[in-house]
């Protein structure tokens, strides 16, 4: 049963090499072309995305109680769709049911098997980007990229580590221990993966799928039994992600249960109920502070892994490329209107001003002219429409509203034109000094920027890193001409456990964290308690159990 393995070993091999290089690789293509997914792929996605529109969804013999469903695009329209909809004590019950013949597949068989179903996935990216999109409010561009490929590309840098984890444990060995003039002693050895038992995937609003797929596909690789919990207003992206898994689970003579979704509605969820069930043995969790200390207070024994939130910064010293620094951080600003869990909020400026390439600039200089720069970026509505998407959450609108007095406006947030039916804001900037920490020391999700007056640079520097060990943080960029101030700016930084970007102008932005290469969150800060994806995300989700016997030397 080792035929998928075979068949998707040098994807494999691939993604293990890339993970140990760390240069760029990519297994699936983030360009949404007809040249590299087929000339009808787009509109074979659409229409399968459209089909699925006011039906219930299929999930063939997927324990069910009801059917529930109340998404609604940010663009405007309601999806209509219904899931079967099962209590925590179903799905678990299912769960466990299905979880011995998982545990007892070969390691390969569980590889081989998880590489099938990101490869299934990536041929419905098309679908894929529409349910993304219409639940997310993402950019279709952004949202076949995040929700598509660069989503399967985190699923299979999981199962790379994880099948690396396992590999280093062989199943059997022959123990010889010299005994001097005497027989040596010999034993037989033979070793085996234990799954630690059901792994629950809470999945959030803005990247269903991004979040969710390391921690399923490391769960599932491992021999964990998986049940995909979706945010309420996001369960399509990984409904469909459940169905294909179910199919090949099933193609490969495996029980649909390994993999199960629990959806739920507004106001009923089951969340609390599964992750306070004592069969659960494994956490992955996306999504607020505030919820995140529920669940590691609350999970039992179950292994925790946390994405949560926190205060992104950018602090600004000094510049070789003015014009490019405030591209650069406009765009990071605006790309799908703040709501990425790297996005920049806190921009430290020195209040004397900076040095760069056009001379020296005031502190309102720098702010206006970001301000301006991100005016320039969204003066198209169909590039701004691009670029900002939709508000995923009518709860960012309003804080939009109440973020407006906290500081003096730089620029104001305002609907994108032509986007008449969707939630739309474009960046909101303030200016506001250092001695302002109440508006600026909270995390504020959304389109919502401050330029904050320090003193220098290292006050700058260190009034954002102090927010990270307060707050958390999972991105940091510093715009700095001195090598001297950049080093000690970067063990700074990285003693308060977050990743730094330097003097980024072109084509990459801070937000951006690219699988096989970037550790996306450090673990080390209160943003989040995991890394994805390194060894220690994978290895704590199996043990290793051993039976031997004396044998003939």
């Amino acid at each position: 049963m080792t035929g998928l393995f075979e068949r998707h070993r040098p994807t494999l091999q691939a993604a293990l090499a890339a993970a140990a290089k760390r240069d760029f690789w990519s297994a699936y293509p983030e360009v949404p072309s007809g040249k590299i997914y087929g000339e009808t792929a787009k509109d074979d996605g659409l229409a399968a995305y459209e089909a699925r529109l006011g039906k219930a969804f299929d999930l063939p013999d997927h324990p069910s109680e009801g059917m529930v469903g109340a998404e609604v695009s940010p663009y405007g329209s309601s999806l209509g769709i219904t899931y079967p909809a099962a209590s925590a004590d179903m799905l678990i019950m299912a769960s466990r049911a299905a979880a011995p013949q998982w545990a007892a597949a070969a390691p390969e068989v569980r590889t081989g098997i998880c590489l099938e179903i990101l490869a299934r996935l990536n041929a419905r990216s098309f679908e894929m980007a529409n349910a993304v999109m219409h639940t997310t409010g993402q950019a279709f561009a952004m949202a076949f990229q995040a929700g598509g490929p660069h989503a399967q590309d985190r699923g299979l840098e999981a199962v790379a580590y994880a099948y690396a984890e396992m590999s280093r444990i062989p199943a059997q060995a022959t123990w010889t221990k010299p005994q001097g003039k005497g027989a040596p002693i010999v034993m037989e050895k033979h070793w085996r993966i234990l799954p630690r038992g059901v792994s629950l995937v809470i999945g959030c609003n803005t990247f269903p799928t991004w979040n969710s797929y390391p921690g399923l596909f490391a769960s599932l690789a491992t021999g964990n039994t998986v049940i995909v919990k979706p945010h309420p207003a996001a369960i399509l992206p990984l409904a469909i992600t459940v169905e294909i898994a179910r199919q090949v689970l099933v193609e490969e003579g495996f029980a649909a249960d390994i993999m199960l979704l629990a959806a739920d509605a507004p106001g009923a969820e089951i969340t609390k109920d599964l992750v306070q069930h004592p069969a659960v043995a494994i956490v992955d969790y996306t999504g607020s502070n505030s919820f995140g200390s529920w669940v590691r207070e609350n999970a039992g024994k179950a292994d925790v892994y946390t994405e949560e939130a926190g205060v992104n910064s950018i602090v600004i010293g000094a510049t070789d490329s003015f014009a490019g620094m405030c591209g650069n951080i406009a765009f990071s600003l605006s790309l799908y209107s703040g709501q990425m869990c790297t996005a920049p909020q806190d921009i430290f400026v020195p209040r004397g001003g900076i040095e760069t390439d056009e001379g020296h600039k005031s502190f309102d200089e720098v702010a206006v002219g970001i301000g301006a720069a991100v005016d320039g970026l969204l003066a198209d509505p169909a590039r701004a429409a691009g670029v900002c998407g939709a508000i995923a959450n009518p709860a960012t609108l309003a804080r939009i509203a109440t973020s407006r007095p906290l500081g003096r406006v730089v620029r104001d947030s305002v609907p994108i034109e032509g986007l008449d039916d969707a939630r739309t804001a474009t960046p909101l900037i303030l200016a506001v000094d250092a001695a302002d920490a109440e508006a600026y020391g909270e995390e504020r999700f959304g389109p919502i920027a401050f330029v904050v007056a320090v003193d220098d640079v290292t006050d700058g520097v260190n009034r954002a890193a102090d927010l990270a060990e307060r707050k958390g943080a999972i991105t940091a960029a510093l715009y700095e001409t001195d090598e001297a101030h950049i080093l000690a700016t970067a063990d700074r930084f990285a003693t308060a456990g977050v990743n730094l970007s330097v003097n980024l102008t072109g084509g990459i932005y801070v937000n951006q964290s690219a699988a096989f290469s970037d550790f996306h969150v450090t673990g080390a800060n209160p943003a989040g308690n995991a890394s994805l994806t390194d060894a220690a995300f994978v290895a704590n989700r199996f043990r290793v159990v051993m039976w031997r016997r004396p044998s003939a030397a």
